[in-house]
């Protein structure tokens, strides 16, 4: 920012950089003075390609920090991560998706940015998540998770291959100087430059461990059969029934070092992380809600599950079974008709895989079936995760049968089965379904997981495939 700036400030930022945010600092104090209101500006830069976004974050947030993290590993370590919140969004109420999208357009329309160049998720962007239901996470657990919530970070740093780019943002108020916005940049660039040589944590907390369901087993059984008999009956064609299970820790958890663990279990899913101070929600998904790149979109039907093997003929043959499994087929369907009828109004053309192809994990394999579209006039990436969120892979079909899940669950399932990801300033962005997760609050993780249930499913059968889908989370929570 300044020839008086910290060394650690200047590794990060270029000169010029630096230079031309000293510029749009200047700029913006004019506007917001004028204005009477703040103004936003943001710079991107190249740093090193040895930058670790998560880790780097991870390390460097403070206490009270709003942060985020997304990385998929096996898409060549495609990565954002984010840190502090300038401005946060927040909605509640069915339209909440297309609220924040509207909001942010705004505040992205006004800023003075530089043009998105570079890896995914360069430049101005908002993160954070959305809820499963539209005022879902009203027990005090969630609390510091509203029904929507996305903010505009101070820092974030994108990577995919060897390209890692710094993103800085500054909100500049009325009675702000130019030395007061500067300070608050060099202040938070230091504090990350001081961590960026730190590795993510090892695993914590060792000891005895608690884990136990809240509600019984059996209550989720039971919940499966009543869900079966109303399928029979005709009432629906499929629900996705989740279930909780706790644990509890002889000291908090750090995590920074569950993801560590999850990144290096789990490549090929979407790992990712929403902090909030004391709280943070975090999991590792193999499941794309919507990419949106341009006027393309992208997106997956993944529905129907087996378990895997360490036996290599045995996991393929698992694959096999799962392939020619009418009851999964037909799970696996209902969720790509879904999909392709919501992105249908909107595009020029949708293309759905005429079969569905095995999706292999860690520890379970789905069936998955790739959907692409083009869409026929520029939809955001918020608002379209708006136009397909909940789809019937964690959600119901019918639509109107939404209303049973709750009753027959029992539990809030807050931003479980929701949505996280981010949105940049030209409305392209990338929100997973938050799969495999688990709510941390101290020495206290709170798991999710859940089947889709369909006319033929079992209730010992899905149980048992909660248990599998639970693991996911619970080998890295247990020492």
């Amino acid at each position: 920012m300044s020839a008086s700036s910290p060394t650690g400030v200047l590794r990060w930022m270029t000169q010029p950089a630096a230079a031309r945010l000293a510029r749009r600092v200047r700029v913006a104090l004019r506007a917001a003075r004028r204005r009477g209101r703040p103004a936003l500006v943001s710079v991107s830069c190249p740093v090193g390609s040895s930058v670790d976004p998560t880790a780097v974050v991870c390390a460097a947030r403070k206490p009270s920090d709003r942060w985020f993290c997304l990385e998929q590993r096996d898409r060549d370590g495609a990565a954002l991560a984010a840190l502090g919140s300038l401005v946060a969004l927040e909605s509640s109420g069915e339209g909440r998706f297309a609220v924040l999208a509207a909001r942010w357009r705004a505040l992205a329309r006004e800023a003075l940015a530089d043009e998105a160049e570079g890896p995914p998720g360069s430049g101005l962007v908002a993160v954070g998540g959305f809820a499963f239901a539209s005022d879902g996470g009203a027990s005090s657990d969630w609390a510091p998770f509203s029904p929507a919530s996305v903010v505009v970070p101070e820092l974030s740093l994108a990577r995919l291959g060897a390209a890692v780019r710094l993103t800085v943002n500054a909100l500049v108020a009325p009675d702000d100087t130019e030395a007061d916005v500067a300070g608050r940049i060099e202040r938070r660039l230091a504090g990350m430059a001081a961590a960026a040589t730190l590795p993510l944590s090892d695993p914590a907390p060792v000891g005895e461990h608690r884990v136990f369901s809240p509600l019984a087993p059996a209550h989720y059984e039971e919940a499966v059969a009543r869900a079966v008999q109303r399928i029979r009956a005709g009432e629906l064609e499929k629900v996705v029934l989740a279930r909780e299970v706790e644990v509890h820790a002889p000291a908090p958890y750090d995590p920074g070092a569950l993801l560590g663990l999850l990144r290096e279990a789990f490549p090929s899913c979407y790992v990712y992380a929403v902090g909030r101070g004391d709280a943070t929600f975090l999991g590792a998904t193999p499941e794309l809600l919507v990419r949106c790149e341009g006027q393309r979109a992208t997106t997956v039907a993944l529905a129907g599950s087996s378990r895997r093997s360490s036996d290599p003929a045995v996991d393929d043959h698992l694959g096999e079974q799962l392939l020619r499994s009418e009851k999964d087929r037909q799970e696996n369907a209902i969720v790509a008709r879904r999909i392709a009828r919501a992105l249908a109004p909107h595009s020029v053309w949708v293309t759905v895989a005429p079969e569905p192809v095995v999706a292999r994990v860690a520890n379970i394999q789905h069936l998955a079936t790739p959907i692409r579209a083009q869409l026929a006039a520029p939809v955001d990436a918020l608002e379209l995760a708006g136009r397909l969120h909940p789809t019937p892979a964690v959600g119901a079909e019918p639509a109107a049968a939404l209303e049973l899940i709750p009753a027959l669950e029992g539990i809030d399932r807050g931003w479980y089965a929701g949505a996280v990801g981010w949105c940049d300033s030209s409305g392209d962005g990338e929100l997973c379904v938050a799969l495999r997760c688990a709510l941390l609050r101290g020495r206290r993780a709170r798991c999710y997981a859940g089947c889709g249930i369909v006319r033929d499913s079992d209730p010992a059968d899905e149980l048992a495939e909660t248990e599998v889908k639970l693991a996911a989370m619970l080998a890295a929570l247990l020492p």
